[in-house]
């Protein structure tokens, strides 16, 4: 309850600023894709004391859980959205790893960043970085973002991410005019990303195109994890 009521104030402070087109909690596979391959709904999903780098749990519940072996393919949403808040929580065991796609093409990163101090893009809470194969080695990988703090909790807890996103802008000629932009993104009430621009598609989008909607996705071929309370607000431009 206190996650809901902490998530509910938070969207009651933005709707102040940013007019809303609609909310929806995605809380079954309907919304979603199909078929979702290894994907599956739980409950009481903790990590195994036993084998702290899985997650246990009761099959059928309300949470999204990447399979019995912590291994599946993306999960992807039947609607395509443009600019969005998004909130979702979100538990990984030791040493995982998952991440969020917007638009399926701009990954905030999800990962088991408990304790680390030495931050980068791949932390939880970070913006992966662009990638060209074409450039030299070393310089493959660029424009990458680590959050700006370590909010990150233990292996086995629920934490939540809120999420403003603005998708990239084009004019009537098809050019892109403003790139896409996380303009907050909270981890566990902590802002670790502000007003962070991105000059196009990270690594592992779906595509280098950029458009005006397109749908998210979950992450959940690297690693044990899952997920719970997704809700989606589409804001107006």
């Amino acid at each position: 309850m206190k996650l809901k009521t902490i998530f509910f104030v938070c969207f009651l402070i933005v709707s102040s600023v940013v007019p809303s087109l609609g909310q929806n909690q995605l809380t079954n596979f309907d919304y979603f894709i199909q078929p979702v391959g290894n994907w599956l709904l739980a409950s009481n999903i903790q990590k195994d004391s036993l084998n702290p780098s899985t997650l246990i749990f009761e099959e059928d519940g309300n949470c999204f859980v990447n399979g019995v072996n912590g291994k599946a393919k993306y999960l992807v949403t039947k609607n395509e959205y443009q600019d969005i808040e998004l909130h979702v929580e979100f538990m990984l065991p030791k040493g995982s790893n998952s991440g969020i796609y917007f638009q399926c093409r701009y990954e905030i990163q999800l990962f088991d960043s408990w304790g680390e101090t030495n931050l980068t893009y791949y932390d939880c809470g970070g913006i992966q970085n662009r990638w060209n194969e074409n450039l030299p080695e070393g310089e493959k990988g660029y424009d990458g973002f680590p959050p700006m703090i370590n909010a990150c909790k233990a292996p086995g807890t629920w934490q939540s991410l809120d999420v403003l996103f603005r998708a990239p802008t084009f004019n009537k000629e098809g050019e892109k005019i403003k790139n896409a932009c996380f303009e907050s993104v909270l981890l566990n009430g902590v802002v670790v990303q502000k007003n962070t621009e991105l000059t196009g598609p990270t690594k592992g989008a779906l595509s280098e195109e950029e458009v005006v909607k397109a749908p998210f996705r979950l992450q959940g071929g690297h690693g044990p994890v899952a997920f719970r309370n997704i809700i989606v607000r589409e804001l107006k431009m």
